[in-house]
């Protein structure tokens, strides 16, 4: 049960409480100021002793005082510990983030963004949050620049908004007990509601999304990206938590038992089960074109470039198998936008294909941008054999705002002469990516889409083995994009018990496994092919089989808890 603090504990330390090196909470005594009464003191002595999540920041609940300062204002010297913390938090969390990657700095980045929030009032800690965010996005979420410094600057703002909503609501949960895993489940619901809305959502640099690689990753078989999430904000919470709350002068072991429960939060995933090798693979060829502009304009002048540079790397690659320098594929991958011409209906883009194709003579995943109607179109992932020519495809569920479609778009057209840049409206697909091609029913997930749980899902619930990324990244070559998005493909090999194949125009183009290694990559802004040995999985992970449910059992324990720690917040203030 929720339970609050309803007393300060009594001071165990020798000096004011402002010496202390992390923010004290908002309106809390300091000795010599009132000191607790004894039947407060055998209060707080109570409370302490039920266990190490018992102790909460001090306070009274008393109305102020002619004699005392409002409980809002707090020491400057306070209140700048409180925006170093978020800032530290911020970059902290950045760091964690490919291409750095320092994942260990994931759970200290979200240990200093709770003690900058830990005792402030809602709104204080509204704003402290917002401040941590945009120390945090700003930076990785710099591809974006590409678009516009504008546009950046927009995206940031917006998400920024939901890490403020988040900390205000937040505040009052660190009087509660067991403050840490409310303040994880309240940090569920803020990526959730990233993920949703406006506009789609944007559920791009969820914390989850570090950990490609880390002791916290094979909490994706469990409950998704979601439950990863959670366990590295419940870990950094309980490192906070070891170093704002003091126990009883009577327990002094007590303040190690949150560090314990932190470290072991990441060491439980090394019980989790790993699903065997079910003896089968096949090989996929992975073919990365390149292309010859950059930024916004990176098919340059010339028209059908990227369609002649993917078909030229296929046919290297078909006679690389000949030579016997690569091993025959059952199967190819080309990216997103392989070929820059429709080849529904221009026909020497059809037959370039098809001639790249009967080259390497095996089904081939081709990734186009095809008309649909007059004023319409679709990211595809289109199958192509080579006798029959194209088959069955994908089209793109959850598209890119302002890349692929422009929401309300009269007025933004009207105020941004490079919307007119997205041309045709996208139109999105309505079904998962299960296709077959060849020997096997691959998962299709296109770019953007890996950031999605409920596509990804879907697809491999549909029967798709292995996953199959085709991307388009060459307006963010070079940039932190690609880097973040093959973190995001392996955290999903992992989610899933699943093969990752990726292929890209300008890289990064990589084969991960199931257990979220990355076997081989490509350089960025090079052509290059492979030819892979991947596993096929069918077995289903915990994670895929209850889908969502983890995020929403985490995200109402962390709602609820908000729900009480408010009204008894009110109901105090009006006694």
């Amino acid at each position: 049960m929720v339970q609050e603090r309803t007393s300060p504990p009594p001071s165990t330390g020798p000096g004011p409480a402002s010496s202390s090196p992390v923010p004290e909470p908002e309106g809390a005594r300091t000795p010599g100021e009132g000191g607790p009464s004894a039947a407060e003191a055998q209060a707080g002595e109570g409370n302490g002793a039920s266990g190490p999540l018992a102790r909460e920041p001090a306070d009274s609940g008393r109305r102020d005082g002619p004699d005392r300062e409002p409980r809002s204002l707090e020491p400057r010297s306070r209140v700048l510990g409180r925006v170093g913390a978020a800032v530290a938090g911020g970059l902290a969390l950045f760091a964690a983030f490919p291409p750095l990657g320092w994942w260990l700095l994931a759970p200290l980045g979200l240990a200093l963004v709770a003690a900058s929030l830990y005792g402030a009032r809602p709104r204080r800690a509204a704003w402290v949050g917002a401040l941590a965010a945009a120390v945090f996005l700003f930076p990785a979420l710099a591809w974006v620049r590409t678009i516009g410094d504008d546009v950046w600057v927009m995206l940031v703002v917006t998400e920024t908004v939901f890490y403020a909503v988040m900390s205000a609501l937040a505040a009052p949960v660190f009087r509660l007990r067991a403050w840490p895993l409310w303040f994880a489940g309240l940090w569920v619901a803020m990526e959730w509601a990233r993920g949703l809305v406006p506009i789609g959502g944007f559920p791009w640099a969820r914390v989850a999304f570090s950990q490609g690689e880390s002791l916290f990753t094979q909490y994706a078989a469990l409950g998704g990206a979601p439950l990863v999430s959670f366990a590295v904000a419940l870990c950094g919470a309980l490192l906070a938590h070891a170093v704002l709350v003091r126990p009883p002068a009577a327990r002094p072991w007590l303040r190690a038992a949150p560090a314990l429960l932190a470290l072991a939060v990441p060491l439980l995933t090394l019980a989790v089960p790993r699903p065997g090798d079910e003896g089968r693979s096949i090989n996929v060829g992975i073919v990365q074109g390149n292309v010859p502009g950059r930024g916004m304009y990176v098919l340059g002048d010339e028209p059908a470039v990227v369609l002649r540079n993917h078909a030229g790397e296929t046919k290297r690659l078909a006679q690389a198998v000949r030579e016997g320098k690569l091993p025959k594929p059952d199967i190819v991958v080309l990216p997103e936008n392989s070929t820059d011409i429709d080849p529904y209906r221009d026909e020497t883009a059809r037959q370039i294909i098809q001639d790249s194709v009967s080259d390497v003579g095996v089904p081939t995943l081709v990734g186009a941008v095809v008309a649909i109607g007059d004023d319409s179109r679709a990211t595809r992932s289109l199958t192509w054999d080579p006798v029959t020519g194209p088959g069955a495809y994908y089209d793109k569920q959850n598209l890119v705002p302002f890349g692929e479609y422009t929401p309300f778009k009269d007025l933004v057209l009207a105020l941004w002469e490079r919307a007119s840049l997205v041309g045709r409206q996208s139109v999105p697909g309505d079904r998962p990516g299960d296709l077959k091609l060849g020997p096997v029913t691959i998962g299709a997930v296109n770019c953007y889409e890996v950031a999605y749980d409920a596509t990804v899902r879907g697809t491999v619930r549909a029967g798709g083995t292995p996953i199959v990324v085709q991307t388009n990244n060459a307006s963010y070559a070079l940039s932190n994009l690609p880097p973040q998005q093959l973190a995001m493909s392996q955290l999903r090999a992992v989610e899933h018990n699943r093969a990752v194949v990726t292929a890209a125009t300008t890289g990064i183009s990589a084969f991960v496994t199931p257990d979220g290694k990355v076997s081989w990559q490509t350089r960025e802004l090079v052509a290059d092919m492979n030819v892979v040995k991947v596993p096929v999985r069918t077995s289903e992970t915990l994670a895929t089989k209850v889908g969502a449910w983890p995020e929403w059992a985490l995200m109402a324990m962390g709602a609820a808890a908000a729900g009480v720690a408010a009204w008894r917040g009110r109901r105090r203030a009006d006694g």
